[in-house]
This record gives C-alpha cells, structure tokens and sequence, in this order.
C-alpha cells in the first residue's frame, strides 16, 4: 500500500501520525509545493515582527520524516490527479502512484478585484515567504496598508509597526474582526490597535492601487474617495479553499472538498484534511469549512488513520480564535453573533471598559454554544469543554458559568468520573 499526501502542512503531519499509529512499516510520500518542511503559519506574523527566529517556524525536528518513513518532495507542484490509474501528475511531468491519497492543499490567498494590484510593492500574507519577502524590505517602507480587519490582517498590521512602519488598515465591512467575534470585543481589540498607533479605517474598500509615471507605488485609493499613502500594500483578508486539483479530477466539492465523517471522499481511496475540506460542525451541526490550525492537525490525524484502514469517525470541528493584540489576550469559540430574533438563544455580557474585560456566553436551549473573552481569558479552557461535550446546563450551572466561576465539579457526574477515574466501573 503507497500513502501519498499532497500538501505539507498542519494537516500532513496529523495524517503521518495518524498513519503510523496503525502501520509503522508502509512508505508515506509527502508533495509540497513550498521549499520547505513544515512549518507554523500562524507563527509568520511574529517571524515578520522580529519576536522569533525561522528555526522556530519548524513545527518537527529534522530528523522526523526519516524516523517517520516518510519521502519528502518539497517545491513540487502536482498538475492533476487521475482517479482511474490512482497516478499524480507533477507540473515536471513525473508519475506517482497511489493507493491511499490526501488531498491537504489548504488555503489559497482571497485577492480583491483591485485595479492595479499587480507589482513587486503588493504582498500577501499567508505563508512564510511572504513574511519573508516583507521583511527584505521592511527596512525601505515608511508607511503601508493592509487591505483586510480580519484575524491575518490585524496581526499583519501590528508586525509591521513592530518593525517600525507606520500603519494603516482598511476593512470594507463596519468593524474589525467581523467573523470571529462581536461588536463589543471588537471595539476593545479596536480601541487598543488605535492607542498603539495605527489607523484604522472599516466601511470602506479599496478601488485603485496609484502609481507614479514610472510605475513606483504611491498609495491605494478608496470607494469614499479617500486616499491612503503607501510604500508597501499588503493583502491580508484571508483564504479560501485550494480545491483546483479535486475539482479537475472530478471529486466531490463545495466551499471545499466535502468529506464523510471519516475524512473519506467517496472516491476510491482518496481523503481530504485541513483547510481544503469541508467537514462536520459539532456547534452548527453541519458540514463547513474552518480554516483553524488546531482542526486541520486533528482533521489530518483522523484521515490518516482511516487511510492506515482504522475506522474512526472525526469528532467535529469547532470554530476557535484565541490571538493577542498589542497584549490584549482574546479567545472566540463557537457561534458568538446567534440571530438576534431567535428565541432559542440566551446571551449573557459583563464588561467593564476600564480593565479591557469582557465576557460573552451565549446559550442555546440548555447547552453553553459559543463565548468571547478579552483580557481575562483564565478560564476559557473550562468553558470550551462545556461547548466540546455538549453539557446539559441547568439554571444554577448557566449562572455560575455567567458569572465567570466555571468549575470542573460543574460536569456532569458520569463525565466527570470516566474523565479522572477512568478505571472505575
């Protein structure tokens, strides 16, 4: 049996151990388009900061891939995937034969329809060579503007004033951080972004990137006919799904690869993890897709052992963002922004501006389905397991939890004794 894995991310090195849990011996192949071994994405922006080393990206020893039994193909690119013969084809044209494929291609950079995007002063910011790029030429740039007020786009932003560049950060929808969490923890995020020192500027989008008659960025004109000066734009909104490959060979896709419960394609031996695949929410109860590291490594734990023929269904993923800004701690899991005309949803708040403190639980029937926490975020670990395991939460329980003073002895008995006496009957 040949396992190959196209990809060499997060969700490569859940499905090698997956793998080698069930089947120690059979060569893994593992194609990556970029030189190098895997490495930390979320790590890029305090590489681009200056806070940590590139030796500190590397998320395995050097040693692992040979003491895995793993062939390492890096700065290959593979052109198609034939279903019938169980080949890959590389852009060089080399034939590789499988049995059990991954598809784990992850993301590819969401690029605006901006005119005048194309230049070497226009970054993106998804992978380690654009933060490398970035920093070549951090010490010629005096001010840039990131297009996008996301999660990537904010840290983005704030590596680069940490470099000493002078910030700007456009947003077209009303707030910052409009998927991940709410107006009022974005409004602290927000206000502490803007007393470090940068601007920024949401409810607008870009519509021209201006250049001088020999072709040297000025800055980005915007849909308000405002005008940003800039040495360097770079793109920061986020990804989609790199789902070219599965879609040329014919394989089942949606917003992303979709998957059974068992990261199974419905083609013969053929699975999907990570970014690119559309898999169960445990909080939604649907299929979707959630580019979060923690998920795509668990997503490619689960494939790998399906591949290595251990049947195991995924448990779920779930929507978590836990980032500092400038300092301030922050955490979002689950669904914080619920229909607002729903009855079936409770939202309890505590704020206090002052300390930067801010708590959001929300409930849905009798069970905790998503929180926000900034500055105090001591005990978000505690209320992830009430989302995780779907705890029943009586009255009492919803009160305590609101109350910020979750407590272990919270869980439900039966839960609570299989989790620290696990041996007792």
């Amino acid at each position: 049996m040949a396992y190959v894995i196209i990809g060499n991310g997060i969700a490569s090195l859940g499905a090698i151990d997956g793998i080698r849990k069930y089947d120690r011996k059979t060569l893994i192949t593992v194609i990556g388009a970029e030189n190098t071994a895997a490495y930390g994405k979320p790590l890029t922006s305090y590489l681009l900061a200056g806070r940590i080393s590139p030796e500190r990206l590397s998320m395995r020893p050097d040693d692992y891939y040979k003491g895995k039994n793993v062939t390492l193909k890096l700065a290959t690119y593979i052109d198609r995937i034939d279903l019938e013969s169980q080949e890959l084809q590389t852009c060089e044209g080399e034939h590789i034969s499988f049995e059990k494929l991954l598809i784990a291609t992850g993301g590819k950079p969401y690029v605006p329809q901006v005119k005048g995007l194309e230049g070497d002063d226009v970054y993106n910011f998804t992978a380690a060579k654009d933060a490398y790029r970035l920093i070549e030429s951090v010490k010629d740039l005096k001010r840039a503007v990131v297009i996008g007020g996301g999660l990537i786009g904010i840290k983005a932003a704030e590596s680069l004033y940490n470099r000493g560049v002078e910030v700007a950060v456009i947003e077209e929808r009303e707030r910052i951080l409009p998927l991940a969490y709410d107006d009022e923890a974005a409004g602290l995020i927000g206000k502490r972004v803007e007393e470090a020192g940068m601007l920024i500027r949401c409810g607008v989008s870009a519509k021209e990137i201006v250049r001088d008659k020999q072709g040297k960025l000025r800055g980005i004109l915007l849909d308000d006919k405002s005008f940003l000066e800039a040495d360097a734009i770079v793109i920061a909104i986020g990804v989609v799904s790199n789902t070219e490959l599965a879609e040329q060979a014919g394989i089942e896709v949606d917003k992303g690869v979709v998957v059974d419960d068992n990261m199974f394609t419905g083609e013969e031996g053929i699975y999907a993890a990570g970014d690119v695949a559309q898999a169960r929410d445990v909080i939604f109860d649907k299929d979707k897709v959630v580019p979060i590291w923690s998920n795509a490594y668990t997503q490619g734990y689960y494939a790998g052992r399906n591949m290595a023929g251990n049947k195991s269904a995924y448990p779920g993923t779930m929507s978590m963002s836990s980032i500092s800004f400038f300092g301030l701690p922050t955490i979002s899991v689950g669904e914080v922004n619920p229909d607002a005309e729903n009855s079936d949803y409770e939202i309890y708040t505590f704020f206090d501006e002052r300390k930067q403190s801010y708590r959001k639980l929300v409930f849905k029937i009798d069970r905790l389905v998503g929180y926000v926490l900034v500055g105090d975020i001591d005990f978000a670990g505690m209320y992830t397991s009430f989302i995780k395991f779907k705890f029943k939460v009586d009255a009492h329980t919803r009160k305590r939890l609101s109350e910020g003073e979750p407590d272990v002895l919270m869980w439900p008995d039966e839960f609570f004794n299989k989790a620290w006496n696990p041996d007792s009957e």
